[in-house]
């Protein structure tokens, strides 16, 4: 038995990933995870390139695993996710101490990689575009909760003019229908009762079905709504281009799909998403939240934010608050511009310093959370569905669960609840938090 230890940095889609490298390495009972770098044979690293300094931060990591090899050089290291795609054989150039090097679409080929290595000591390195071929090997990951997400599709057509995702994850290609369906009903006999579809552009979905025509996003998600067990149905992340009336309607008449978006704007101002090359304004984003809340009265919606892009202006950052307001996001994810090698992006002159960025940011931030306090006071005394996930980390004595819209809520309840649906009174708001009372 050879132990395996994986570090995991980015998305949701990062952490499914990492979750079939565990499930292949694990199945023919070679491999055991551990939680010990220092008890490891196998270092595997999953990384990300959105962030800013993505390839320092893994050489910093690496360097840190080089200590360890240097103890017994029978450690095999191995990097994989975006950076490695991007980065291929020059990560071995600076540290050619690491073993192997895969893709974000060669996964499934790391135990025959490691197989390599444990041979002839050479560097192995596959970071090729096989379409959806990893999913192929895929292995049901041991069941470790009541939620679970599933991969819909791999990656992204729009090429924004700050994204490297299209670089990293390649093209949209969408997975079977008959095989996201066969693998959804496999976790919901396992016990899972909520689900998240996920996908770098996830309402492009158009599956192939057995009969050869298309299965669109809007249907996958009626189908999966079908499906016994599974009573909960997020899904992340989506683009506005692609938020088409056929998707706004199943808030209509599918209650199982939460009444909670992740919708990306990244902008309030149009020359800014025109330089990011988002294809859509924000007068189209509108329409297509006011659609949705005729669709679904009680919608709450979050965002994405990029602030300091090249070329933002003062006025083009109060239109980004301005709709901030108007939206009435309930809350985001918001960061500093950094550029990323190789995106048209990173050609344009940068004309802001970092502290007016992080002047900003610390504005548009501030205004979010405020919106954030709003929104959970409005669910004060309110009775909230909530999904009991387990017992809580701070009160062995109470449980936990999250409502539609993300907010964790505690209760006292008993420990078969665990793993079903209960309806709560809201009791108490706290910033981060909520504490309910069992009805």
């Amino acid at each position: 038995m050879k132990f395996i230890y994986i570090k995991t940095w980015g998305c949701q889609m990062n952490e499914y990933d990492s979750s079939m490298i565990i499930s292949l390495l694990q199945k023919k009972n070679e491999y055991s995870l551990t939680e010990s770098v220092e008890n490891a044979d196998i270092l595997i690293l999953n990384t990300c390139s959105i962030r800013e300094k993505a390839q320092e931060k893994l050489f910093h990591q690496l360097g840190r695993w080089k200590k360890i090899k240097n103890k017994n050089p029978e450690v095999i290291i191995a990097v994989g996710g975006c950076v490695a795609t991007q980065e291929g054989k020059e990560i071995f150039k600076r540290a050619n101490y690491v073993d192997i090097i895969f893709g974000t679409q060669t996964l499934h080929r790391l135990p025959k990689m490691i197989t390599e290595v444990e041979k002839h000591r050479n560097l192995s390195i596959d970071i090729s575009f096989p379409k959806l071929e990893k999913f192929k090997y895929f292995l049901q990951p041991k069941k470790t909760g009541y939620t679970a997400s599933i991969s819909i599709m791999e990656g992204c057509n729009k090429y924004c003019s700050f994204c490297v995702v299209p670089y990293t994850r390649g093209n949209e290609i969408s997975r079977p229908c008959d095989d996201v369906l066969f693998e959804i009903s496999m976790l919901a006999e396992n016990g899972v009762r909520e689900i998240n579809l996920l996908g770098q552009n996830v309402n492009a979905y158009q599956g192939p079905t057995f009969d050869g025509k298309v299965c669109y996003f809007s249907e996958l998600i009626r189908l999966v709504a079908e499906i016994d067990g599974i009573d909960r149905i997020r899904f992340t992340t989506s683009n506005p281009l692609e938020f088409t009336d056929d998707i706004i309607e199943v808030y209509k008449d599918t209650p199982k799909l939460v009444s909670f978006l992740h919708l990306p704007v990244q902008s309030g101002s149009n020359k800014i998403l025109n330089l990011m090359k988002r294809s859509y304004t924000v007068e189209e984003y509108e329409s297509i939240i006011k659609k949705l809340i005729i669709a679904r009265p009680n919608i709450q919606i979050s965002s994405d934010f990029i602030v300091g892009f090249p070329g933002e202006s003062e006025r083009d950052f109060q239109e980004t608050i301005l709709l901030i307001k108007k939206i009435n996001f309930d809350m985001s994810f918001s960061f500093i511009y950094s550029a990323r090698p190789g995106t048209p992006a990173s050609e344009i002159e940068d004309n802001l310093n970092i502290e007016e960025k992080k002047k900003r940011l610390y504005i548009l931030q501030n205004h979010i959370n405020v919106q954030t306090m709003s929104w959970s006071r409005k669910m004060f005394g309110s009775i909230q569905s909530i999904l009991v996930e387990g017992v809580s980390n701070k009160n062995i004595m109470e449980l936990y669960g999250r409502t539609e819209n993300n907010r964790i809520v505690t209760f006292k309840g008993s420990p078969n609840m665990i793993g079903q649906f209960a309806n709560l009174k809201i009791k108490k708001i706290h910033t981060h938090s909520l504490k309910g009372e069992l009805i």
